[in-house]
């Protein structure tokens, strides 16, 4: 049986969920790790990178709540008038293609934000210690052909920069300089990305997205972006498990995905949901 485990964006808060999530299946008993392809996408490349090298997520959590500085673009500088507009653009989309993904790929080349190599030295802190052997894809998206780059151990890219890549999320932070071209937050194309997951033919698939709680923005993308991947793996025969927020975490979380303040909280009603939702989650996955 092949089994894909996805893991969606949403910032800082979305990489303390996520985590928390699979730290709780673990606290039940399903250990997730064991997947046959991962798939991250911006919060969800930083967490699927330490889980493809095996490390536990438990331990991940006491650095993530105790640590502000190892916190993604934890120092990061931006223009709110032009991330505003970026984000209406991006919002304004019903679908998109590799050319509504590169408008916001432009603007995000045009975005005044921190420094590059700044962003990159703040994922080289994280030690990822190169890709993993568990089969890892990390997506971003080029600033200017707005085309997909789904990165794993046979491109020629450091994994720092891969996920670097992923999480720059447009007009907040810098697109990342990779073989010459520019690329930008793999969430652009797609909060998750789980269509990737038919690359191995899958069993089961599971998708933990922390983008698409609300009808808000691009939360509603997000949404029906999720909702259209699920639709077409289950149409290709897969079973899919879709883990969103619940009602605890998104009081949890609060309306910025960003907000460090909130990960304590998030983590624990994560956890909490993890923990309660291992039983039926296990029925399939196992």
């Amino acid at each position: 049986m092949k089994r894909a485990l996805v893991l969606g964006g949403g910032g800082n808060v979305g990489i303390a969920w996520e985590t928390a999530i699979v730290a709780g299946l673990l606290d039940a008993g399903l250990d997730v790790r064991d997947a046959d392809l991962i798939i991250g996408t911006s919060a969800g490349s930083v967490v699927g990178a330490h889980l493809a090298h095996g490390h536990d997520p438990r331990e991940q959590l006491d650095q993530l709540t105790q640590d502000r500085q190892r916190s993604i673009g934890a120092q990061a500088t931006h223009d709110v008038d032009h991330a505003t507009e970026t984000f209406k653009l991006w919002s304004s989309f019903e679908r998109m293609t590799p050319a509504n993904c590169a408008q916001v790929g432009r603007m995000a080349i045009a975005a005044k934000t921190v420094d590059e190599e700044r962003w990159l030295q703040s994922f080289s802190d994280h030690g990822f210690a190169g890709w993993p052997d568990t089969p890892l894809i990390i997506t971003a998206v080029d600033c200017e052909s707005g085309e997909l780059a789904a990165w794993d151990k046979t491109h020629d890219v450091p994994i720092e920069r891969a996920i670097a890549s992923s999480c720059s999320v447009p007009a907040l932070f810098p697109p990342v300089t990779i073989n010459g071209r520019r690329y930008t937050d793999g969430g652009v194309r797609s909060g998750t990305s789980a269509d990737l997951a038919q690359r191995i033919e899958p069993d089961v698939v599971l998708i933990i997205a922390t983008m698409g709680a609300t009808e808000r923005g691009i939360q509603k993308l997000a949404a029906a972006q999720v909702a259209q991947e699920k639709g077409e793996l289950e149409a290709a025969g897969a079973r899919v498990l879709l883990v969103m927020f619940d009602d605890a975490t998104k009081e949890a979380a609060g309306p910025n995905l960003m907000d460090l303040t909130r990960r304590a909280a998030v983590v624990e009603a994560g956890r909490a949901q993890g923990s309660r939702i291992a039983g039926e989650l296990r029925r399939t996955w196992d």
